[in-house]
């Protein structure tokens, strides 16, 4: 039986799995929105949130839990900068937004956009007129 079992298996070792979102959560910190199928932007959700509420506290303890779990200087240097902190500071959680965008062409796979909930498409750099 499978109670209290959180997590889905995602069809891979626990090894993929651990890479797998390793993978994934760093890729959305250092971009703040990737495209992902729904099951794993669902599973990243779970694994990336506990990181911001980490980096609300400033400390070398965090910073070590934190290249543990995500395995990126980069990554981690953009969680704990001040600017990324500043931005969830007096949000108690819901850091991220899951945006259905229809089924992948080759296996009709459900996908989705995972994003940060403050964030906003950079402007569209304007041509020069001549």
């Amino acid at each position: 039986m499978r109670h209290n079992v959180s997590g889905k298996r995602l069809g891979r070792t626990t090894n993929q799995r651990k890479a797998l979102m390793k993978n994934l959560a760093t890729a959305l910190i250092e971009s703040e929105r990737i495209e992902t199928t729904l099951v794993k932007a669902k599973e990243l959700r779970m694994y990336v949130e506990p990181f911001i509420t980490l980096a609300k506290e400033d400390s070398v303890a965090n910073r070590r839990l934190a290249m543990a779990r995500l395995g990126s200087k980069d990554a981690v240097q953009k969680l704990f900068g001040a600017d990324f902190r500043k931005r969830f500071e007096s949000r108690p959680g819901g850091y991220t937004r899951i945006l259905k965008v229809g089924h992948r062409l080759g296996d009709a796979a459900d996908m989705a956009l995972i994003e940060f909930v403050d964030y906003t498409l950079p402007e569209p750099k304007a041509e020069d007129a001549e």
